[in-house]
């Protein structure tokens, strides 16, 4: 089809609906044939490099972390020659792909999104269901609805970018801009608590005409191949982006040292993106470009109260932001700020919620707690636990149990700190720990520079007041403590095309996915000036003599 005489509008995005699930509903039986059918088989994960499955025979196993004796499949990990097979491959598909018009691009990108609303919902929530226990809402609004947002709205983004053109052309000359995928590729590293993100960080390049080289997390393989089985059918050219797990000392090095290293797409730890930054500063001198840096990283988000606020709102938002998903979301709650005056009736409400939550298998839908991802990161938050449950400075008032013998299964724990500084109050756990310090309402403000100095991230946070006076003030106090900020709800949820996602400090670049934002830095820009009338002469009026 020739495109040429056409200006093609990409379709205006809506966010995607959200299945019910509820009992007697068409998508709960189909998702529980779809569990079925993942939990039949033992499946094998190859390399995909240049659109061909690569099978190296170094393997790692994925089991679930909720029975961790069933493993759901194997995949084969990427060593130094198929990392460099992977830039080769990448390179030469970058000929072709960034010479694409965005309409023939982009239409792949909204045929993946067609696919996962149909034909693979099912599949890909029952995957991220298993192999990173999420129930099955969270699963729902993570690998279905979100990254079918992302898919749409950053396909409409890409548009808008193209669209935006120099204000003025004085007559007789015409002034645009082309907006140019990088030279070399992109490094895309993914974290295993969303299959959606697994899914934008290689893909919002991809769709800006760059190519990609996508390391998934070790911990969250099983998805992220279903989601690359997905854009193959969508028709993307092969090469354009590569699936490589490995290891990261080995993917990571190599990857970080190339020349042709064009940017990196991360969301993770932040020590590894920390080391990721000063490994590329001290190779700056080797890049055909300078690199594109963009990650999100962690987050000790907060929820601050203030004693004029709706006590069941505020239980509601604590009990959800904290442990939804065991608490391992960089957005979740994990340390909050309850005035003395409403403590008392706050608790009592927020104990009784908390005794009405179970915890199991995912294919049990009445269990809201599931398991955390691994061993590694059952063992760093119990470790968390055991510090408070033997220090004199806090008190745990709800939970503190844990067993890993079946699965990684800890319980939502609550502890409460007499210190506003202690250990869980400032460190990152990144799982289903809240603690909670309550303070003076007459310090107040006092609290409130507390709670903006204690972290160095700053990633989401919430306030719960009526007053709008005192919400007014809230905001301007912490006005650098997160990058999404959340009045009267929880500090997790973000939605595509609803609140952009990302913090500051130590949380991140802050490029704001989820929004046109962050797909600008996928681009360089070219800015051409056509001359219709072109001067004839060198010298210029003032310089006659009359």
């Amino acid at each position: 089809m020739n495109y040429n005489n056409a200006i093609i509008n990409v379709p205006y995005p809506q966010n995607e609906p959200q299945y019910s699930y509820a009992p007697g509903t068409k998508e709960r039986e189909l998702l529980k044939n779809a569990l079925n059918d993942l939990k039949s088989q033992v499946i094998d994960i190859p390399l995909i490099i240049g659109g061909k499955e690569i099978r190296t025979g170094e393997k790692g196993k994925v089991v679930c972390p909720h029975n961790h004796a069933h493993v759901l499949a194997e995949y084969h990990k990427a060593g130094e020659k198929e990392v460099l097979l992977a830039i080769e491959e990448s390179q030469k598909a970058w000929k072709e792909w960034q010479k694409l018009r965005y309409e023939e691009r982009i239409s792949i990108f909204l045929k993946a999104a067609d696919l996962l609303s149909t034909k693979y919902r099912y599949l890909l929530n029952a995957a991220t269901m298993l192999s990173i226990s999420k129930n099955v809402y969270q699963a729902e609004i993570d690998s279905a609805c979100e990254l079918i947002d992302f898919w749409r709205f950053n396909s409409y983004y890409a548009q808008q970018i193209y669209k935006e053109q120099p204000l003025h052309s004085p007559k007789g000359t015409w002034n645009y801009t082309q907006q140019r995928p990088l030279e070399g590729f992109i490094f895309a590293v993914t974290p295993f608590n969303f299959t959606a993100i697994g899914g934008n960080l290689p893909t919002s390049p991809a769709i800006m005409g760059n190519v990609v080289l996508w390391k998934p997390a070790s911990s969250a393989i099983y998805a992220p191949y279903f989601i690359m089985k997905i854009l193959q059918e969508a028709g993307l050219p092969d090469g354009v982006i590569n699936f490589i797990p490995g290891s990261a000392s080995i993917v990571g090095d190599i990857c970080i040292k190339h020349p042709l290293m064009a940017g990196i797409h991360f969301t993770g730890s932040t020590a590894v993106f920390q080391k990721m930054w000063k490994d590329v500063g001290a190779n700056i001198a080797k890049y055909k470009n300078y690199p594109r840096i963009v990650g999100e990283t962690g987050g000790k988000d907060f929820v601050f109260a203030h004693s004029s606020a709706d006590i069941k709102k505020l239980v509601v938002a604590l009990v959800r932001g904290a442990f939804e998903y065991q608490g391992q979301k960089c957005s979740a709650a994990s340390r909050a700020y309850i005035p003395r005056s409403i403590w008392d009736n706050t608790w009592e409400i927020m104990e009784a919620e908390l005794k009405n939550l179970k915890m199991g298998d995912v294919e049990d839908f009445t269990k809201l707690i599931n398991a955390v991802i691994d061993e590694s990161a059952f063992e760093s938050i119990t470790e968390y636990i055991d510090y408070a449950k033997n220090s004199k400075d806090a008190e745990i008032i709800f939970g503190g149990k844990y067993d890993k013998s079946y699965g990684y299964f800890i319980e939502p724990t609550v502890i409460l700190a007499k210190d506003p500084h202690f250990k869980t109050m400032e460190e990152e756990i990144f799982g289903p720990v809240l603690t909670i310090y309550v303070y003076d309402d007459e310090k107040f403000e006092e609290t409130l520079e507390i709670c903006d100095k204690t972290s160095p991230y700053a990633l989401t946070g919430a306030i719960f007041a009526n007053d709008r006076k005192i919400i007014s003030k809230m905001m301007e106090k912490l006005e650098f403590a997160a990058g999404n900020f959340y009045i009267n709800d929880k500090p997790t949820g973000a939605v595509v095309g609803q609140q952009p996602f990302g913090g500051g400090r130590a949380s991140g670049t802050n490029d704001k996915a989820g929004s046109i934002l962050n797909l600008y830095r996928w681009v360089s820009t070219r800015a051409v000036k056509e001359n219709f009338i072109a001067p004839d002469e060198v010298g210029y009026p003032f310089m006659l003599d009359k």
